[in-house]
């Protein structure tokens, strides 16, 4: 008794303990009643992106079944690859939704929930670095008329937009770096704050803020060669059509990127500057934002598809009687 008395005046002395990491937070939603509305709608967006992620890659296969997959444009090969980073993103992050939504408790064991974030992190970063390329390559071919080498079976991309990030994560995995943040796995709601902020929220904001730059500069040269174009009555080559096609498709791919991803980098901004007023709507925002992926890129691509689709029928027309039958179309621009 004498024993309980003590321990007790002391941490009445000393106030509540000291937090150890992300699995002495609370469960988000539990004490104000915002548990469910916090999942249903993550898991719902999770599952649909998953589908249309899936789809995504069905649809891009059964397109071109008779073609390598490195002869396929460059837009047509990042649509699998944005569908890639986004399927094993949302598989990863739909079991620990589940997982958290059956429980009600954090994710257990630990190396399970580091796995998890792990998977988040390899798979976010990917994606920002594969549209960063694309904004970039977009760039360059609107204004100095030359495309980014991606290397062979775009060994040069992949291991940029893959191996890199996994790097990060290896590094932040042996820091202890991950673990329940409250809503789900991911970096250590306790003792991650610092590496979630230079590994996701300061590098999302410059690509952020670089795409965005990139988007406008060529948007707006792609408009004002149009414009003159239309001006002086004069008529658009086929190269340059093509050109133009290629920017379009590639902006796309931005544009969803920012949609995507600009609550995060607003959430861990705020997380960083100060975490204590952080309003529960943005972090409903980034659950609903940050989730869809899939169905963003799905329609990405079938915008693509169906601008592809009436650029070839320009293209044979154009083409027609001046091109020798069964002459492999080698334009430069490779929309």
């Amino acid at each position: 008794m004498d024993h309980d008395n003590s321990t007790s005046t002391h941490s009445s002395t000393l106030g509540p303990p000291a937090l150890r990491d992300g699995y002495d937070l609370p469960v988000y939603g539990l004490g104000n009643g915002q548990f469910y509305s916090l999942h249903v709608p993550a898991l719902t967006c999770i599952f649909l992106s998953l589908i249309s992620a899936i789809l995504a890659i069905a649809f891009s296969f059964r397109k071109n079944p008779k073609r390598a997959f490195v002869d396929w444009t460059k837009s047509e090969r990042f649509v699998v690859y944005m569908a890639i980073c986004d399927g094993a993103f949302n598989l990863a992050h739909s079991m620990d939704h589940l997982h958290i939504t059956i429980t009600k408790r954090h994710v257990y064991p630990a190396s399970l929930c580091q796995f998890y974030g792990v998977m988040l992190l390899e798979f976010i970063l990917a994606q920002a670095l594969m549209v960063n390329i694309v904004a970039v390559n977009a760039f360059t071919l609107m204004i100095f008329n030359k495309q980014l080498k991606y290397g062979r079976r775009d060994w040069r991309l992949l291991l940029w937009i893959f191996g890199f990030p996994f790097l990060l994560s290896m590094i932040a995995l042996a820091a202890k770096q991950f673990g329940p943040s409250g809503a789900f796995c991911f970096f250590d709601g306790v003792n991650g704050g610092l590496a979630q902020f230079f590994l996701v929220t300061l590098p999302f904001s410059l690509i952020l803020i670089v795409n965005t730059t990139l988007y406008v500069i060529t948007w707006a040269k792609l408009r004002s060669i149009e414009k003159k174009l239309s001006l002086s009555l004069g008529k658009q080559s086929s190269g340059s059509k093509m050109k133009h096609a290629a920017v379009r498709a590639m902006s796309l791919f931005v544009l969803a990127f920012i949609f995507q991803w600009l609550t995060l980098a607003l959430f861990g901004i705020w997380v960083f500057v100060d975490p204590v007023t952080l309003p529960p709507a943005l972090i409903h925002a980034v659950t609903i934002f940050s989730n869809v992926g899939g169905i963003v890129n799905l329609i990405v691509f079938l915008v693509i598809r169906r601008r592809l689709q009436n650029q070839a029928k320009v293209s044979l027309d154009h083409s027609h009687g001046s091109k020798p039958s069964g002459t492999k179309d080698t334009s430069h621009t490779d929309v």
